[in-house]
């Protein structure tokens, strides 16, 4: 029998997976973000054989206690009763579904698109914005999510380790976030990686599509309520908008793909104006129409009250926090902040009710 030659006899076909991997990301637009040319992680760490450093970034994310407890925090009804109602969690998934999409499209990196997806919302408090307006109105330095999401891969999971995530995912679930107005509008700058622009446009199609879906499921409008400029634009139903937005997004940032002719100029993930347009006009209704409307704002109250009673309460008797998602060695107010933040619906009404507050 013909022996093997001497270089194979020891050579493992697992050490040869990741780079096969990292191969396969060269093919991709040469606007992508390569994972092997990732800025890092803030602790350096041995390479995964199976993965590459952004499909890691995944998974950590996905195994998280943060990541969990997304199911039962709240996208606008609170504490809602009913299976069909969206929550954190399912509008977490919708997002990375829809940035997953466009990516593919784009050929640019579907791993890094999906990893900042999943980590975008994790630092969301109970009661949605309602709770996170609540929150923000007892720091000082006030309180957004996006900010906390990132505090929460950085600092407090893994009992205050964090995840010790790639800079790219980082800098993508920080920059996710938008400041009320144009849908385009900057709060945080834009993301470096043209993923983590996506992430933002993709969110936005997301919760603005599911949440006209359970606005109708609750009965406080119909389809044919929608403003008939955006219908005509958009589509009349969920999955025509849906349809409409992503091929619109694609085909405005198709020099993102890297199958044009380069100008020179880096590209952008973009929407029509048309587009923008009519999705600003919806956007403006659902303000008008579902989240600030007189019940949403009974709601947003009581929300408030939840948010405000447990805050004066663990400032009042910091020992009662028994979390490990907080670090001991922080001030009470940010060991208080992050741990109202890390509740759910469910668990932060009962542990009110628990500690006295009357409904």
């Amino acid at each position: 029998m013909a022996q093997q030659p001497s270089s194979s006899i020891h050579q493992n076909p697992i050490e040869s997976i990741r780079r096969r991997l990292e191969d396969r990301e060269r093919l991709l637009s040469p606007f992508a973000a390569r994972s092997f040319e990732s800025r890092g992680r803030e602790r350096p760490e041995e390479t995964s054989p199976l993965r590459t450093a952004f499909q890691r970034d995944r998974d950590r994310i996905l195994h998280s206690k943060a990541f969990r407890r997304l199911k039962h925090k709240t996208q606008v009804f609170i504490a809602p009763t009913g299976d069909h109602v969206v929550t954190r969690l399912t509008h977490t998934l919708e997002t990375a579904q829809v940035a997953r999409t466009i990516s593919r499209a784009l050929n640019l990196n579907e791993d890094l698109t999906e990893a900042m997806a999943l980590g975008h919302d994790l630092g969301h408090t109970p009661f949605g914005h309602a709770g996170e307006t609540a929150l923000a109105e007892l720091l000082p330095e006030g309180f957004r999510h996006n900010e906390q999401s990132l505090r929460v891969v950085e600092k407090l999971e893994r009992g205050g380790q964090g995840l010790n995530l790639t800079w790219e995912v980082r800098e993508g679930i920080l920059k996710h976030s938008k400041v009320k107005g144009d849908i385009m509008a900057e709060g945080w700058g834009t993301a470096s990686t043209l993923e983590g622009q996506i992430l933002k446009l993709a969110d936005s199609v997301a919760y603005l599509n599911h949440d006209i879906a359970d606005a109708i499921r609750a009965g406080l409008l119909t389809e044919d309520d929608l403003p008939a400029s955006s219908r005509e634009v958009l589509g009349t139903d969920h999955s025509a908008r849906i349809s409409t937005l992503v091929l619109d997004i694609v085909e405005a940032s198709w020099d993102a793909s890297g199958e044009t002719p380069h100008t020179g100029e880096t590209p952008r993930i973009v929407m029509s104006e048309g587009a923008k347009e009519a999705t600003n006009e919806l956007r403006d209704f659902m303000f008008a129409n579902v989240y600030e409307w007189e019940g949403q704002l009974a709601e947003a109250e009581r929300a408030r009250r939840v948010v405000h009673f447990l805050f004066e309460h663990y400032m009042a008797h910091p020992e009662a926090i028994t979390s490990d998602f907080t670090r001991p060695g922080d001030p009470p107010i940010r060991r208080t902040a992050d741990y109202i933040a890390g509740m759910t619906d469910h668990f932060a009404l009962r542990t009110a009710e628990e500690l006295g507050l009357k409904a």
